[in-house]
């Protein structure tokens, strides 16, 4: 949605639209890691088959990569809009 609101951020509404929604990236991608974080802890802990710990910690690390990466964007996003204020 952020993405769709670049072509309109010479609007006020737009622009602080799409900084709310990179703020809320932010905040999830935050929460993303805490989560990530006490997964891998707890996979650590209780997964007894190693074959299994290694899939899921390589699915883990993953998923932590696509949280990172959709925090890069909005950082872009966010970059793009203020340039452009």
């Amino acid at each position: 949605h952020a993405v769709s609101l670049l072509g309109r951020i010479s609007e006020a509404s737009a622009a602080e639209g799409a900084l709310k929604i990179c703020e809320e990236i932010d905040h999830l991608e935050s929460d993303a890691d805490r989560v990530m974080r006490s997964a891998m802890s707890k996979l650590f802990r209780n997964e007894p088959d190693v074959r299994e710990l290694i899939k899921l910690k390589a699915i883990y690390e993953m998923l932590e990569s696509i949280t990172d990466r959709c925090e890069d964007v909005a950082n872009l996003i966010e970059g793009i809009v203020l340039e452009n204020s």
